[in-house]
């Protein structure tokens, strides 16, 4: 019988976190209704902490009452697209670091998805570099860089030396432009319609994409 395999499943560290925190700029991270805290884009909220994304002895019991035989963590949004190049890239290595360590400590439970500050091309290709020989088996971004498409020009190396590796992409949804003016800050509407109805100006329904992967 085949694998279960989780290819959408986040996990975070206490360090992005702080790091969000001190060097979001737009973002913050606050307490939304019900108690739990959650990540914010200009008063928006959109991205709920919860207990499990810090933890992987939870998550491998998780996987177990689930059925769930391997799972591909990623980053989720709003990944590492702020805080300036030097924050971007600890950001991310910070969290594929992370990552690798899990893959380690639990080799036939967990596999993961690189994250890299796309916005500095160079620094992402270094780090894309550095993350598949630490094991990665796709990289990770959003529907959205900061804004821009992702078929910016300045994303072009990127993709190259992804596709060079032969690594599948997850592009998963994340705030869309505008969010505010949509009224997307008022009763924590982001994660719905947000997500769904658009990640580029003049474009609707777009959701996550991953291509398929094949784990050795």
């Amino acid at each position: 019988m085949a694998p279960v395999i989780d290819v959408h499943t986040h996990m975070l560290t206490n360090e992005w976190v702080e790091l969000l925190k001190a060097h979001g700029g737009s973002f913050s991270i606050a307490e939304v209704r019900g108690g739990q805290q959650a990540v914010h884009l200009d008063g928006a909220p959109f991205m709920t902490l919860t207990p499990g994304m810090f933890d992987y002895d939870r998550r491998i019991a998780a996987m177990d009452k689930g059925g769930v035989d391997i799972s591909i963590v990623s980053l989720t949004c709003p990944n590492v697209f702020w805080g300036g190049r030097e924050i971007s890239l600890k950001a991310a290595r910070t969290v594929n670091d992370s990552m690798a360590a899990a893959e380690k400590r639990y080799p036939d439970r967990v596999r993961w998805m690189a994250s890299l500050p796309w916005q500095y091309a160079d620094d992402a290709v270094g780090e894309l570099e550095r993350a598949k020989k630490l094991g990665a088996v796709g990289v990770m971004t959003l529907g959205n860089i900061a804004g821009k498409p992702l078929t910016a020009p300045e994303f072009a190396p990127v993709w190259k030396a992804v596709e060079a590796h032969g690594l599948p992409v997850l592009v998963h949804p994340t705030v869309p432009p505008g969010a505010r003016d949509m009224g997307l800050d008022v009763y924590n509407l982001v994660a719905g319609p947000g997500f769904v109805g658009g990640q580029r100006p003049g474009r609707s329904g777009e959701c996550e994409v991953v291509v398929c992967l094949h784990l050795a």
